[in-house]
């Protein structure tokens, strides 16, 4: 039988403050230049196919390294958050 999802207790853990820092400093809202998005698609699907050669197109399109390393950071992290998300959502 399903219960409504307000019946159900949250899954909480000793992290979820941190967790919650993290969410907001990564900043994975953030707006991204249309040139990052098939980069950033890769880092959030396929972070394990990320080469040096994509990171050096980028440089080479105009990108620093600065700006590389933040949006990275960010689709990382949200595509991490959101797998934690699914795992916990799992536990309810």
């Amino acid at each position: 039988m399903l219960y409504p999802r307000s019946r159900v207790r949250a899954v909480q853990t000793r992290y979820d403050a941190l967790v919650e820092r993290l969410r907001v400093a990564s900043q994975p809202e953030r707006p991204a230049p249309d040139d990052l998005a098939p980069y950033l698609e890769k880092v959030r699907l396929h972070a394990f196919k990320v080469t040096d050669k994509d990171v050096e197109a980028l440089k080479t399109a105009g990108f620093t390294e600065d700006e590389i390393f933040e949006h990275t950071v960010s689709a990382a992290t949200a595509a991490g958050l959101d797998r934690l998300d699914a795992g916990l959502a799992t536990l309810q």
